[in-house]
């Protein structure tokens, strides 16, 4: 009878691990975030390598909302991308949408850059200022690859040898 008592008692501390490392998942990917005070804009990237749903939109530094959709554009082959935004945070119309980098070896983000517009953005407008990700390896490759002999290409006003 003790040995049954030990395994329920085994049993249980395991469920409760789980179910409290579930919960923390949830919370730390942002699944569990109520959206009811909040609203979408539309972003269209040329490259959104590093984002995926669930990625942190932020506005200097700080989490104002996710990215909850990404798909491909047919008609323009870009990647839209609907961002759920908090409705406190209303950014004018001129602003800008950035995917930067938290560092070298970090993740991406969507940063927002607020404009100067005293007309803000409404819910479902697009935010037509955008820069995509910025690929690591090709700048090392052009750095690489690009210039190794010192030598301006004509087109850019260097010298032909």
């Amino acid at each position: 009878m003790a040995e049954n008592r030990a395994e329920i008692l085994a049993g249980a501390a395991v469920l409760a691990a789980a179910l409290g490392f579930l919960v923390y998942v949830g919370q730390e990917t942002g699944l569990t975030e109520r959206t009811t005070d909040s609203y979408d804009l539309v972003a269209s990237f040329r490259s959104v390598e590093g984002i995926r749903v669930g990625t942190d939109v932020r506005l200097a530094g700080v989490k104002v909302g996710t990215v909850t959709g990404l798909d491909l554009n047919p008609q323009t082959f870009f990647a839209d991308a609907v961002l759920t935004v908090r409705s406190a945070v209303q950014l004018p119309d001129d602003s800008a949408a950035l995917i930067s980098s938290e560092g070298l070896l970090g993740g991406n983000f969507v940063e927002l850059v607020p404009g100067g517009s005293l007309d803000n953005l409404a819910p479902g407008a697009e935010i037509e200022d955008t820069q995509g990700a910025v690929s690591v390896i090709s700048l090392m490759m052009k750095f690489a690859g690009g210039g190794g002999d010192g030598a301006a290409p004509a087109a850019e006003g260097g010298a032909v040898e």
